[in-house]
């Protein structure tokens, strides 16, 4: 989980931009007492680690690989949403309460808790099933908890909550909802059907690799996108550096590794 995250951050725009940076100051010094071939391959390092922040900081840039992820995964209206035998819905749109007694935070992400309950009391499928853990040193409770109390004010009775609380990132989010759904098999399906089909709730820029990842567990997924990002239509300002950008493009470069490296 460590290595992840630590590969994760490296392939960053932040990070790549760093440890060129890093290997720019490396040469630097020796470059001063013989310049050179290093001095030129130092600039040229801190230049490139320079242009590549930029870059992933424009507005146009990060709204544009976000596009990208996503297009696969346009907005529906519910009507245009199929049935399924469960709803299952990723965790990452929460931030579990850190003392007994505190409200969970609901991050960006939230909107796709919102459409979990609408799915369900739309009719789409008579199980909620909740998936996502928590660092229990961190946090009072898991995520997949915190998500239970919302979808709970929301109108969604617990009876048809199911939690998995064990996940860690999504490739276990995958793996554990697949075990919990085979044990629960022979009360979703019936004679004539052979998978279990499911309505996948996740941000749409999150769908690229979470439904790779659910598809490798052999099960039938029909993706419910919420939480769409990408802007498609731009100002002049648009053009200038935005934290709130580069933090779009780091995440729209984590789903890209997370898809290639199967996480």
């Amino acid at each position: 989980m460590f290595f992840d995250k630590v590969v994760i951050t490296l392939v960053s725009p932040l990070g790549t931009a760093l440890l060129l940076w890093l290997a720019a100051l490396g040469m630097w010094f020796p470059a001063l007492a013989m310049r050179g071939v290093r001095s030129r391959l130092a600039w040229a390092l801190a230049a490139l680690g320079s242009l590549w922040l930029l870059v992933w900081s424009l507005p146009v840039t990060s709204h544009a690989i976000r596009a990208k992820l996503e297009s696969d995964y346009p907005p529906l209206e519910l009507a245009q949403m199929p049935q399924a035998h469960a709803i299952v819905l990723l965790g990452g749109g929460i931030r579990p309460s850190e003392y007994a007694g505190q409200m969970p935070d609901m991050g960006s992400a939230a909107d796709r808790i919102w459409l979990a309950a609408r799915l369900y009391k739309a009719g789409k499928a008579p199980m909620v099933l909740v998936s996502g853990g928590g660092d229990r040193s961190l946090y009072a409770k898991s995520e997949a908890q915190a998500m239970r109390e919302l979808l709970l004010e929301m109108g969604v009775p617990d009876a048809a909550l199911v939690l998995e609380e064990e996940s860690r990132n999504t490739r276990e989010n995958a793996v554990f909802v697949a075990r919990l759904l085979r044990n629960r098999n022979s009360g979703l399906v019936s004679a004539r059907e052979e998978q279990v089909r499911l309505l996948l709730v996740t941000s749409a820029l999150h769908m690229f690799r979470a439904r790779a990842l659910f598809d490798a567990q052999g099960l039938d997924v029909l993706p419910a996108p919420a939480d769409h990002e990408a802007r498609h239509r731009f100002a002049a300002t648009d053009w200038l550096p935005d934290t709130d950008a580069l933090d779009g493009s780091s995440r729209a470069m984590k789903e890209l590794v997370g898809r290639w490296a199967g996480k």
